[in-house]
C-alpha cells in the first residue's frame, strides 16, 4: 500500500469507530520479562494509556487482539476500561470480523495497529492499517501510516491523538453547525 498524505490520513481517521491493537511490539516494546518463578511481565507506556482513554472519550471503541495470553494484558485493559480483549487468538482477522459483526461496524471504519506478520491479514482488511516505526518491513509495506515512534514508546498515543483530534474537530463542526440553526 501507499502511505497517505496528512490530509488523506485525517479524512480516514475521522471515520474510524474502532481502534484495534496488537499487544507485543505495539502496546509494549516487544520485550518479555520473566521473574525467577517464570511469571511473565510486560512494560506498558502510560502515555499510550492516556491516548487510549482520549480516543474512547471521543466515542471510538478500542479492542486488543493478541496471540499471547498474558494476565498483564488483561490487567492493563481493565485499568484502561477496554471492554474488547481477545487473547490466545490464532486468527486475528477472524476475531476482528466477529467483533465488527457484533458491533455492526464495517471493516473500513477500523484502524488496526500491528507490527508483525500475524497482523498483516487484519491490516489488509481494514480502512486504516497502521504499523509502528519498528514494525516489520512486511507490515510497513501494507500500512497507510507508519508511526514516528516505536512500539511501547508512545506509538499508540501518536495514533490516538490523531484520532481524537479528528473526532474533536467533527464534534466542534457539528456543534457550530447546530448553534447556527
Amino acid at each position: 500500500m501507499t502511505l497517505l498524505t496528512p490530509a488523506e490520513l485525517e479524512a480516514r481517521l475521522a471515520q474510524v469507530q474502532l481502534l484495534a491493537l496488537d499487544v507485543d511490539g505495539v502496546l509494549t516494546d516487544g520485550g518479555l520479562y520473566y521473574t525467577e518463578t517464570g511469571e511473565e511481565l510486560k512494560k506498558f507506556n502510560v502515555k499510550d494509556g492516556l491516548g487510549i482513554q482520549r480516543a474512547m472519550g471521543c466515542g471510538v471503541q478500542v479492542a486488543i487482539f493478541s496471540a499471547g495470553s498474558s494476565s498483564a494484558t488483561l490487567h492493563r485493559a481493565k485499568r484502561l476500561g477496554i471492554q474488547h480483549v481477545y487473547l490466545r487468538v490464532p486468527d486475528k482477522l477472524a476475531a476482528l470480523k466477529q467483533l465488527c459483526e457484533t458491533l455492526a461496524l464495517s471493516l473500513d471504519r477500523v484502524a488496526y495497529i500491528g507490527d508483525d506478520l500475524v497482523d498483516i491479514p487484519a491490516m489488509q482488511a481494514v480502512g486504516v492499517p497502521i504499523t509502528v516505526a519498528d514494525g516489520m518491513p512486511e507490515n510497513q509495506a501494507v500500512a497507510v501510516y507508519i508511526t514516528h515512534t516505536a512500539g511501547g514508546q508512545g506509538a499508540v498515543r501518536e495514533i490516538c491523538d490523531l484520532i481524537a483530534k479528528q473526532h474533536s474537530s467533527l464534534d466542534a463542526h457539528a456543534r457550530s453547525s447546530y448553534q447556527s440553526l
